[in-house]
């Protein structure tokens, strides 16, 4: 027990919660964008690789960090105008492209990676985003390290939330994009574009999924390796019912995840570490986060026109 109190008050945990829940934030606001126009998005995995790997690549050919970032994002926009004129204006099965962008980005990601550095055995280090931190409040105890001597994308990370929620509720571009996820009809009586206001989300929701990606090769880690990203992509599809397609209550969810895979890492490290198979803590999140979601998925409105395609002048 005094173990676990221990974990608990120690900032270096909470930095790690923060760190963990970082790119699960870029991948599920952009999941939760493309949701609420209508497209699940099931690329999501494939697209963090690409993510990943082009950021990565860009920098270690000698781009700047930043230019790694947007690059990241335009190779996640890519993938995301692939995916979203299949399933929007053919109307073939999002399930079907999805897993298909997936394994299609995915493949392609690993391919150009050995195409371009055939003979290494140890992936290549980058110089990557530093701890930024800032003065004053980086020195609060257990919440300054935690919250305010991150790297800069990982405050772009919780930006990224508010400026979701902003966008989507407070705007008139947010409200026709989530009137596209609901009453698609009613986009087109006001003589919007439900097909482009389709196509656009998926393509920004996609190029912020790639930018999760490069977050793990340009701020947690500084190379790029396979399996890399190992299902962060369909746990975020699940933190976006989590918080029942809101961005708030999806970033909340985002930092329970994030809690209960910190909180595992260091368990394994305890006195109850040595006597438990260490398998049982990787399925630890996993399982808390099925729990929350089977939970909090009872209450949830699911976007009404979500996965239903749509086709000017049908009803």
């Amino acid at each position: 027990m005094t173990e676990v109190v221990d974990i608990l008050v120690s900032a270096s945990f909470w930095a790690a919660v923060i760190r963990i829940a970082s790119p699960l934030l870029f991948a599920t606001m952009g999941e939760l964008i493309c949701e609420r126009a209508g497209v699940l998005n099931l690329g999501i995995e494939g697209i963090m690789v690409a993510g990943a790997f082009a950021g990565w690549m860009a920098v270690w050919s000698g781009a700047g960090l930043w230019t790694g970032v947007a690059i990241a994002f335009g190779a996640g926009a890519l993938f995301g105008l692939l995916h979203a004129t299949l399933t929007v204006p053919f109307g073939l099965s999002q399930h079907v492209v999805g897993l298909g962008v997936t394994l299609l980005a995915t493949s392609a990601s690993y391919y150009a990676y050995r195409l371009a550095l055939p003979q290494v055995t140890t992936p290549p280090r980058i110089e990557a985003f530093q701890p930024l931190p800032i003065p004053g409040l980086a020195d609060i105890p257990i919440l300054g390290p935690a919250l305010f001597a991150q790297t800069a994308m990982t405050y772009l990370a919780f930006a990224t939330v508010a400026v979701v929620a902003l966008v989507l509720w407070r705007t008139p571009l947010g409200l026709a994009l989530r009137a596209a996820g609901e009453n698609p009809a009613a986009v087109a009586a006001q003589g919007l574009s439900v097909t482009g206001i389709r196509m656009g989300a998926v393509m920004v929701g996609s190029g912020l999924m790639a930018v999760g990606g490069a977050f793990l090769t340009m701020s947690a880690f500084d190379s790029f390796f396979f399996e890399m990203v190992n299902g962060r992509g369909w746990v975020c599809i699940a933190l976006v019912v989590f918080g029942a397609w809101r961005p708030g209550k999806a970033a909340l969810g985002t930092l329970l995840f994030a809690f209960f895979d910190a909180f595992q890492i260091r368990l394994q490290q305890t006195a109850l570490g040595a006597d438990v198979p260490y398998q049982i803590f990787l399925m630890l999140p996993f399982l808390l986060s099925i729990l929350a979601l089977i939970v909090m998925s009872r209450r949830a409105e699911v976007p009404a026109a979500l996965m239903v395609p749509w086709r000017k002048g049908e009803r």
